[in-house]
């Protein structure tokens, strides 16, 4: 009890540093828990604002590219399957963009007349449509073999191109054709590129596409408009169904009404609707006057005016004759020019050259076609 009693104080004292410093770690220990409950709930926070505004972050930033990149996206897809030699497109299931004109092409205004009733078609019905000039692009060898015979001696011209590349390479050289028989499916380029090639450049504006192909339903029909085909011919060709489409979209007219220089009728009726005489006519024309031009024109530095006037009279005169209205107006009016000493004759000498040059173009064109 002494020992005790002696130590009272110090025990007391120990015990109340014991207090103290079990106070003291419980404190410190709840702040820690607190900061670790804290940036617990700060972590679950973040987490959740960074779920909520990642994702409308994201699509603002890939928003613009996406829409525009997906009618392109849209437009490959397409165009590879429409690439593979032999197949329907109906065969495959295409995801097309919610903007379906992107895929259309610009629609071009061609003339296109009624065709009237009639009774069975014949190959001599299709002489009708004589002087006409079609491209043909079709791969296989029968079906080319069928069309050509079918237009033989109409006096229709066809040129046959075997695939869409080699159709547009003709293009680029003569683009002279009234209409163009484009078969869909086609090796390296096929009928479905090679329209959209065609209907974007504005030089083939007055060229019809017609498809050829054995695609029948409407969804195929509507891919064939899209690409810019404006009619649709099923195999096996039916020739009542060639004639109607010819009848649309080549006018019937007079093989005089393509020329500008030259009036066939007019010729015709003057050299007594002689058909062998007339050429003969147009022949020595092109012998004797292709290069008046260049005649005239040395007689002029010559001031040999006789011999330019005698020439230019030779050449009104045969120009009438002929129909070349134009040439026989503008060589009297050249004629005048220098009998009067009149300053014009420079311009007028051009004039004459171009009427001549343009005349005996037209002259070849249609000695060749009616051949």
């Amino acid at each position: 009890m002494d020992l005790l009693a002696t130590y009272q104080n110090e025990l007391l004292a120990l015990l109340a540093i014991l207090v103290v410093i079990f106070v003291y770690i419980f404190i410190i220990k709840k702040e820690k828990q607190t900061d670790d409950n804290d940036k617990r709930l700060e972590a679950e926070r973040a987490e959740k604002e960074s779920k909520k505004t990642s994702p409308l972050s994201k699509k603002n930033q890939e928003e613009p590219s996406s829409i525009e990149a997906a009618p392109q996206k849209h437009e490959i897809i397409k165009d590879e399957i429409l690439d593979l030699d032999g197949k329907e497109e109906g065969e495959f299931i295409i995801e097309e963009p919610q903007k379906e004109e992107s895929l259309q092409q610009p629609t071009k205004t061609i003339s296109k007349r009624d065709v009237p009733p009639h009774g069975k078609i014949t190959k001599d019905n299709f002489k009708e449509f004589k002087g006409q000039r079609i491209l043909v692009a079709e791969d296989n060898l029968i079906n080319q073999k069928v069309i050509l015979g079918l237009l033989a001696d109409s006096g229709i011209e066809v040129i046959v191109a075997n695939d869409g590349v080699e159709a547009l390479e003709i293009l680029e050289k003569d683009s002279d054709f009234t209409l163009i028989l484009m078969d869909a499916h086609m090796p390296r380029m096929d009928g479905f590129q090679a329209t959209r090639n065609i209907r974007s450049n504005p030089k083939y504006d007055h060229i019809v596409v017609v498809a050829l192909s054995g695609d029948t339903a409407a969804d195929d029909i509507r891919k064939m408009s899209e690409a810019g085909m404006a009619e649709h011919l099923e195999k096996p060709l039916r020739v009542d169904a060639l004639y109607d489409i010819l009848y649309a979209y080549t006018p019937l007219e007079s093989k005089s009404s393509r020329f500008k220089e030259l009036d066939v009728e007019e010729g015709m009726e003057i050299s007594g609707d002689d058909k062998i005489f007339y050429h003969e006519i147009l022949n020595e024309f092109l012998n004797s006057y292709v290069s008046s031009y260049q005649t005239i024109e040395e007689f002029l530095k010559q001031n040999n005016q006789i011999a330019a006037d005698r020439l230019l009279l030779d050449i009104s005169g045969v120009a009438a004759n002929i129909g070349a209205h134009n040439l026989n107006k503008s060589a009297i009016n050249l004629k005048s020019s220098l009998n009067s000493n009149d300053n014009k004759s420079s311009r007028l000498l051009l004039d004459f050259k171009e009427k001549l040059e343009n005349l005996t173009q037209e002259i070849k064109n249609y000695l060749s076609s009616d051949s």
